[in-house]
């Protein structure tokens, strides 16, 4: 059984932000990948807890634009890594 990958809780607030919109919109990973020019694997990779990859700023400013949202939206209002007990997801 693989173990869980450790992932920084900014890092992952920005999963957990883009996988409900990504839901919420009724989205797959296929249609993600297109908005970010990019592939659904490295969706389903940054969706599995297993694997390290994440977003970058650059697809965060892209995801701002198809949705119409500021940037700031997919951040954390306070720094997770000094406030984690702030961060709690749910899905």
């Amino acid at each position: 059984m693989k173990e869980k990958v450790k992932i920084e809780p900014i890092e992952q607030h920005v999963i957990d932000i883009v996988r409900k919109l990504r839901r919420n919109k009724r989205l797959r990973q296929q249609d993600l990948a297109r908005i970010l020019n990019t592939s659904s694997s490295f969706i389903g990779n940054v969706e599995n807890v297993h694997n390290p990859a994440k977003y970058n700023l650059k697809h965060i400013s892209r995801l701002a634009d198809y949705f119409e949202l500021s940037p700031r939206f997919f951040l954390p209002e306070y720094s997770l890594s000094e406030k984690k007990e702030l961060y709690s997801y749910k899905d």
